[in-house]
């Protein structure tokens, strides 16, 4: 699936953005106008590519959340079913070869996937809590791993939240107040940075996006359908070529006949009931939020209250689904075996595993080759080299968020340059989606974009704090800007990129929040590490005991 983008080269593809190296700009810490939705994630990209290539990172984590969601679907099949054999192969094929993974995958949400991949191991972990079994280090490692994106983290909670129904031991009210804790201090960064006032930008922007956000009806399927097969995201250009037609019935089909084959087997296991009422309620609510009703309820809401923002994107949140249709699936093995097939279950689950697969043949080789690794032209280097030599604000042109390159391939990508260096990057957050554009929360970004386009004089930039102009090869507003560049100078141009320095830029203050929000990151990271290195310590213990009662016996 990912084979294209294993090779030299670097994840582009419309909202994954990976560069050689990133920095701990205001941007990246959530100080910026714009809301936080890529914390901590910018804050760990740029800590880790201070030792190794950005884009090696950046592929690493998105292969781990695949190979995480399959494994631990497995395990949670095993842990929580008891089945062995073909079963958790099945719930491997299911959890990582299904729409939803093709759609973000198209989409560039890296991030997200791996907050995917962590949930049947959030799930896991949860359900031995409730066995007494223990767990708050691993829980709080996956917690936080999940966590690198605001989204993944909300997904982990719920899940984790959602098991206290099992049957089990222990205080549900307490182990309840640890998951919550353990959520808070995973969730600091983007918490502390809305404070901050990037919730209220939100709200003064009007909230928008729930329209534009809202869950797609497939061919033949409606908003319903599709959400049950896990797909539906809102841009229809993010959509594998075979989901386009009468194909995605028979995907959908395929995919419902096993999770309902199994459902009732599965439904036995008192363990996996609370997983199976999320997965239905994972399907409901966001085919609800799609309807005109439910668009303008949420729109309403997140207007008095922009933190539920989060919600517009509605079909994300079908990930929680995942963990329950991956224990149906391999639940059905047993029932389709034991009626009147002479096959045995591994046979009967290799014939499951194959029509999954054949469902979506063209997620094969990053979707058709549709998500491939990327070579950024020189230019690039050199304008980053110029800027982080002498950083201080940059405007860009054209007045988009979005660019299209040649040589990056024809799907839209987010400008790099905001990644790329030391100073900050200011861009609207503005997305043209079917002829409408959603506004972003950038004012200030704004006022400057729109000083350009007037064609104002070189020192009004200056007065405003912008040191220099990015103009990129890629199509776009460009109004009147070329009167203000002729009164900079150019140091650097080539047919991809030119740069412009502003003479005596006023300087901005820096602000005073970026201590406070370093160490927030530096709350979530301790989450993580403390986490991995409690649970290893824990696992490694338990082995050797397991080890020493061997030796006596």
């Amino acid at each position: 699936m990912l084979a294209p983008l294993l090779g030299p080269g670097y994840l582009l593809l419309r909202d994954a953005v990976s560069t050689p190296r990133s920095w701990l700009s205001d941007a990246a810490l959530g100080l910026s106008e714009g809301a936080a939705r890529a914390v901590p994630q910018d804050f760990a990209i740029a800590s880790a590519s201070a030792l190794l290539d950005g884009g090696i990172v950046v592929k690493a984590l998105l292969l781990a959340g695949l190979w995480l969601a399959g494994w631990g679907a497995a395990r949670l099949v095993s842990s929580a079913t008891g089945y062995t054999g073909g079963g958790p192969f099945v719930a491997v094929t299911l959890a990582i070869w299904n729409p939803y993974v093709a759609e973000r995958l198209l989409q560039g949400h890296w991030s997200l996937l791996l907050g995917y991949g962590c949930l049947p191991w959030v799930a896991l972990t949860a359900l031995r809590l409730r066995d007494g079994g223990g767990g708050w280090f691993a829980l709080a490692f996956w917690m936080a791993l999940a966590g690198l994106t605001p989204t993944g983290l909300l997904l982990a909670a719920v899940t984790a939240l959602t098991c206290l129904a099992a049957p089990g031991a222990g205080s549900r009210a307490r182990q309840g107040l640890g998951i919550l804790a353990l959520s808070l201090a995973a969730a600091a960064p983007w918490l502390i940075a809305s404070a901050g006032g990037a919730l209220g930008t939100y709200r003064g922007a009007g909230a928008p996006g729930f329209d534009a956000f809202a869950a797609r009806a497939e061919p033949g399927l409606g908003v319903l359908g599709s959400l049950a097969g896990l797909g539906g995201i809102w841009n229809g250009d993010a959509v594998p070529p075979l989901r386009d037609g009468w194909f995605a019935v028979v995907a959908t089909v395929v995919l419902l006949g096993l999770v309902l084959i199994g459902a009732r087997g599965a439904w036995q296991r008192a363990e996996a009931r609370p997983l199976l009422v999320l997965a239905a309620v994972a399907v409901l609510l966001p085919a609800l939020a799609a309807t005109g009703p439910g668009r303008a309820l949420l729109q309403a809401t997140a207007e008095v209250s922009p933190g539920l923002g989060v919600l517009r994107d509605g079909q994300k949140w079908v990930a929680l689904a995942m963990p329950g249709y991956a224990l149906c699936a391999a639940a059905a093995v047993p029932v389709l075996a034991g009626r009147g097939s002479r096959l045995r279950p591994a046979a009967v689950a290799a014939v499951c595993c194959a029509a999954l697969l054949a469902t979506q043949p063209d997620l094969a080789f990053g979707v058709g080759n549709r998500a491939h690794a990327v070579e950024y032209p020189p230019a690039f280097t050199a304008v980053a080299q110029q800027i982080n030599d002498a950083p201080a604000p940059v405007a860009v042109l054209p007045a988009d968020s979005m660019r299209r390159f040649d040589w990056a391939g024809p799907a839209p990508v987010l400008d790099p340059l905001p990644r790329w260096v030391r100073a900050d990057v200011l861009t609207t957050g503005d997305l043209s989606i079917s002829g409408s554009t959603v506004y972003g929360e950038g004012n200030r970004a704004r006022e400057i974009q729109d000083l350009l386009l007037a064609g104002a004089a070189p020192d009004a930039l200056a007065e405003v704090g912008v040191g220099w102009v990015v103009v990129a090869a890629s199509p776009g507003e460009l109004g009147s800007s070329a009167r203000t560049l002729a009164g900079l100078e150019q140091v650097y141009g080539d047919d991809d990129l030119r740069l412009y320095r502003v003479p005596d830029p006023s300087p901005v203050a820096a602000s005073p929040r970026r201590g406070l929000l370093i160490g927030a990151h530096l709350v979530w990271l301790a989450t993580l590490v403390v986490g991995g290195l409690g649970a290893a310590s824990l696992s490694r213990f338990s082995r050797r005991s397991v080890r020493r009662l061997d030796g006596r016996r």
